[in-house]
């Protein structure tokens, strides 16, 4: 039921067209590398809006987490604009499941985005987060996933 509800938080933030201001913006910019903001404006407006409200979420459950985990809550959707779906495409891909190659590459977009953010150079910390490539004996990164996944769900 939590995931039914999620989606419509999200549905109705894609409704609201407002961009971001130019102190979000610049926040932003001041916390990713400058590829990995590069790639953070080519992200369609409501997944720009969605990743600061993530990093802020995240931010209250881990104030002092590290700057590769806070680039990794802004980042944690990059590889959704690999699949380019709109609003009533991505509902219908998280409600049929990975069925044919656009919906299998939307509900692969952790594996993705880690993948983009390791080939322009990220710090290895936060690609491994992004794809969710965490091994059970890393207990520290285990947490900041579980933070990241709770600030995600909206």
């Amino acid at each position: 039921m939590s995931n039914v509800f999620h989606l419509a938080k999200r549905f109705v933030g894609a409704l609201d067209r407002r961009e971001l201001s130019q102190h979000e913006i610049k926040s932003v910019s001041a916390i990713l590398l400058p590829r990995e903001f590069e790639l953070w404006s080519t992200m369609p407006l409501i997944d720009k809006k969605h990743s600061v409200v993530v990093m802020r979420r995240f931010l209250k459950v881990m104030p002092l987490a590290e700057s590769a985990a806070v680039r990794a809550s802004l980042l944690h959707d990059v590889g959704k604009t690999k699949v380019n779906l709109g609003v009533a495409m991505r509902v219908l891909a998280t409600v049929a499941g990975s069925r044919g190659v656009r919906f299998s590459l939307y509900h692969d977009h952790e594996a993705i985005g880690g993948q983009m953010l390791r080939q322009i150079g990220s710090d290895e910390t936060t690609w491994r987060l992004v794809a969710g490539e965490i091994g059970d004996d890393e207990s520290r990164l285990l947490q900041v996933v579980k933070a990241l996944r709770a600030a995600d769900e909206i």
